[in-house]
C-alpha cells in the first residue's frame, strides 16, 4: 500500500469517527462520558455541546479530504490533534481514569497528529521543513 492510500485511509478513519462521536452526544444515544464519574446532567446542554464540537472538527477535516487538499489537511489535523489531549487533560484534571484518559483521549491525539505528519510527510512539507524554509 502506497504512504498516500495508507494516508488516506488514517485521515478517513480519523473523520468518520469524529463525525461519529459527534451524532453519539448530539443524538440520544444514551452516550455516557467515559473516564470521569461526575459529568455534567444531560439537561446541561453539555453533550450538545461536546458534539456540536466534534460534528464541526469532524466536517472541516472531511471536507479537505474528499477535496483533495493535502497539506491543509495535515496542517488541520494537527490542530486537531489538541481537542483529544485537551479532552485527556480534563480528564486528569478532575481525577477521572487515568487509564481512559491515555488510553481512550491520548492515544486519539497520537493517532491524529501522526497521521497529520504523515499526510505533510507525503504532501512534501513537514513543521521542520516549514519552519526552515521561513
Amino acid at each position: 500500500m502506497s504512504l498516500k492510500k495508507l494516508n488516506t485511509v488514517l485521515a478517513a478513519v480519523v473523520v468518520l469517527f469524529t463525525l461519529y462521536l459527534g451524532l453519539s452526544f448530539v443524538l440520544p444515544l444514551g452516550t455516557t462520558f467515559p473516564g470521569l464519574a461526575n459529568w455534567p446532567s444531560d439537561g446541561s446542554g453539555f453533550s450538545i455541546v461536546k458534539g456540536s464540537r466534534e460534528i464541526g472538527m469532524g466536517l472541516a477535516m472531511g471536507v479537505l479530504l474528499v477535496t483533495g487538499h493535502r497539506r491543509p489537511l495535515g496542517w488541520v489535523l494537527l490542530m486537531m490533534a489538541v481537542t483529544p489531549f485537551a479532552d485527556m487533560v480534563n480528564v486528569l484534571a478532575h481525577h477521572g481514569s487515568t487509564a481512559a484518559a491515555l488510553a481512550v483521549h491520548g492515544l486519539t491525539a497520537a493517532l491524529i497528529a501522526v497521521t497529520g505528519l504523515l499526510i505533510l510527510r507525503e504532501a512534501g512539507t513537514t513543521p521542520a521543513t516549514a519552519a526552515q524554509s521561513a
